[in-house]
């Protein structure tokens, strides 16, 4: 794959998560899928394979009436991109954290991509 190429399927992936497209994400997706998410440097989120990332995604959608992730930069080498991404959200639902529907998250963060097949195989989320 082309530099561009993969950029291409990183904005079509943001793209259909800032407007709550699950199926547009997943069908960027190597079956395969490792999806982890990093906060505070501690791992709290791992999936493997699409059905289990589908669950996470739609899951994940209904704890957000808003959410927008932005690429500030994304350095690609070979199958592997490094993406640099402002993130806000606005809460549709209180969480377990003393968070309250209405409340709005911004955060930097960054995520890497790994690509085989033409697709994304791994998703790694720090913020």
């Amino acid at each position: 794959m082309t530099n561009e190429e993969v950029k291409g399927i990183i904005e079509n992936y943001v793209r259909a998560y800032n407007s709550f497209d699950v199926e547009g994400m997943v069908k960027l997706l190597h079956s395969d899928i490792v999806f982890r998410n990093y906060s505070n440097g501690e791992l709290d989120t791992e999936t493997t394979g699409i059905e289990a990332f589908r669950e996470l995604a739609e899951k994940s959608a209904k704890i957000f009436s808003s959410r927008r992730q932005t690429i500030l930069t994304c350095l690609v080498m070979d199958d592997k991109a490094e993406v640099q991404i402002d993130y806000e959200g606005t809460l549709a639902i209180d969480l377990p954290n003393g968070l309250k529907a209405g409340d709005t998250l911004q955060l930097k963060g960054k995520s890497i991509f790994m690509m085989k097949e033409g697709k994304v195989s791994l998703i790694e989320d720090y913020s």
